[in-house]
């Protein structure tokens, strides 16, 4: 937050704090104190940088009010107060719907960016938001400076791709990118990323000058690929037509932004809803030496009868052994066993119990990588819609005056678009079997039990080959575990790029732990790493 204030100009700092997961986590911190449920690392990051904000004339939006936006909208107040300076403070409410769904930990309606936009015109300094969109935190200022209007579809299409660029910070300046070992750019220490917004919807993305990491088409080109899924990317204020978008370099760390499309919001808004799933515990046995396999069928024998009593057992071996090492660790392989159930007793007693007491009755050199625990509850995610009219969008404004925020007049069903016609494919020519990756781009991510894929390349001619080669049956050959899963692909020529959305990969979100890597965060670079037949003229 400092650096953002101090390193160059700036009209409005944003704060994305809430994810899926976050959600649930804040839930547990409220069963515990009925007036927590906000992200309390905003208000140490704010107790040091109010100042500076008020100084510089710059406004705060952020939805760090989580599951109790008024909570922290007091909790500023009491700090300013505390530090004396004069700061009205405003906040966005009505995205609350655990009354309607009272099993869950937490429900949530995900709200457009027109409560912020009320909190700014009432004149707010700092604008406090439960769970809006991500991009939200930043159509709503838009529409606030610029005076825009729910009808004005391409306008807040275009603040909706800039604050979809902005919202995962430095993923958009060098942080998590694929190339990032290329070229002299110096990503350890990447500056955040900013957006200098226009009136008609465009923007060029940018960072403080002296800054570091980079931005350029690609960074920008990863970031908007991420956690997205078709064409058309919806949400409560717009929908916004992601193959319009339009990339051009502006300059050094400039890339602008243009074209974009909109269309009506979907006639529904999207609900989060978290709960708790159970407990679940886990150990990692490792295996050293010869008979890997034998050692692992081995344990799972001995263990299967206490296994039987759990509702759920998973074993996983990871063979990162190597032959003849020369060190025990890569002699070594892993193998994993998680449980769930919805008793802590039970995980807590199949783990500690059964599985250590075989510690020296089973396969030699038996041990594990630390001792198990007494098992950990885990969440469920998953989402509903419901008609715009079962949310009271509200925004408080600093003198208490309530501000009720109409939903939308025009809503359109959200539909598939068809695929655009492919390229005209390269010319036959020799081929080379060599990992995608040295071509291509990727990033990926979650959205509650799917994941998407994004992949790109930076040329026509690269373009050419991958529209015509990476096709769902061979994206589902690359990863095999997506076979047996709905996988759907969608093109976006203007970006050199597909967007593949794999459903169920991840069972029932982040918070259940489904997987190795629970949000699907390395799957783009375990596609990236598979080898195929690249033409030799690419590479």
């Amino acid at each position: 937050m400092r650096e953002m204030l101090t390193g160059g100009e700036l009209d409005v700092l944003t704060g994305d704090y809430l994810a899926e997961l976050t959600m649930l986590i804040l839930g547990r911190d409220r069963l515990k104190d009925p007036g927590a449920g906000y992200a309390r690392t905003f208000l140490r990051q704010l107790e040091e940088c109010l100042g500076l904000a008020h100084e510089r004339s710059v406004k705060i939006v952020t939805n760090a009010g989580g599951l109790n936006p008024a909570g922290l909208a007091d909790a500023v107040r009491q700090l300013a107060d505390r530090l004396g300076i004069p700061v009205r403070v405003a906040h966005v409410e009505g995205d609350d719907l655990k009354d309607r769904h009272p099993d869950s930990l937490a429900a949530h309606a995900y709200l457009g960016g027109f409560g912020i936009a009320e909190c700014l015109k009432g004149g707010a300094d700092v604008v406090v938001t439960g769970r809006v969109t991500d991009a939200a935190l930043v159509t709503g200022p838009a529409a606030a400076h610029f005076g825009w209007r729910p009808t004005d579809h391409d306008r807040l299409a275009g603040a909706v791709v800039a604050g979809h660029v902005l919202e995962c910070g430095t993923q958009a300046t060098g942080g998590n990118y694929a190339f990032f070992d290329e070229g002299s750019h110096d990503v350890r220490r990447p500056g955040f990323p900013l957006a200098e917004l226009h009136e008609d919807g465009s923007c060029v993305i940018t960072k403080h000058p002296g800054s570091g990491g980079f931005v350029d088409v690609g960074t920008v080109t990863a970031q908007l690929l991420y956690e997205t899924g078709g064409a058309r990317y919806a949400g409560p204020d717009v929908t916004a037509r992601l193959d319009t978008v339009r990339l051009t370099k502006d300059g050094p760390d400039r890339v602008r932004i243009e074209g974009v499309r909109g269309e009506a919001p979907p006639p529904t808004l999207k609900v989060g809803l978290n709960r708790l799933g159970g407990f679940r515990n886990e150990v990692v046995f490792v295996l050293t030496g010869l008979g890997i396999e034998a050692k692992a069928e081995l344990v799972k024998g001995q263990l299967a009868e206490a296994l039987g009593k759990v509702a759920e057992a998973r074993w996983e071996l990871v063979r990162t052994d190597r032959p003849d090492a020369d060190t025990e660790e890569t002699a070594s392989a892993l193998l994993r066993l998680v449980v769930r159930d919805p008793r802590q007793e039970a995980v807590g007693r199949v783990l500690s119990g059964a599985a250590i007491e075989l510690a020296l009755a089973s396969y030699p050199g038996f041990h594990v990588l630390a001792p198990p625990g007494k098992g950990s509850p885990y969440g469920v995610f998953e989402d509903v819609y419901v008609p715009y009219g079962a949310v009271d969008h509200v925004a408080v404004l600093h003198d208490g005056r309530r501000i009720p925020v109409a939903p939308p007049q025009d809503t359109l069903v959200l539909e598939d678009l068809t695929e655009p016609p492919a390229p005209a494919p390269l010319p036959d020519g020799p081929v080379r079997r060599a990992p995608l990756g040295l071509l291509a781009g990727a990033r990926s991510g979650d959205k509650g039990g799917n994941a998407n894929v994004g992949v790109w390349v930076r040329t026509d001619e690269e373009w050419r080959w991958l529209a015509h080669t990476l096709t769902v049956d061979r994206f589902r050959e690359l990863l095999p575990e997506t076979r047996d899963l709905a996988v759907s692909r969608h093109v976006l020529p203007n970006l050199r790029a597909l967007n593949f959305v794999v459903e169920g990969i991840l069972g029932a979100g982040v918070a259940a732990q489904h997987r190795f890597d629970p949000q699907a965060k390395a799957l783009g670079e375990w596609l990236r790493s598979r080898h195929l037949d690249i033409p030799e003229a690419l590479l």
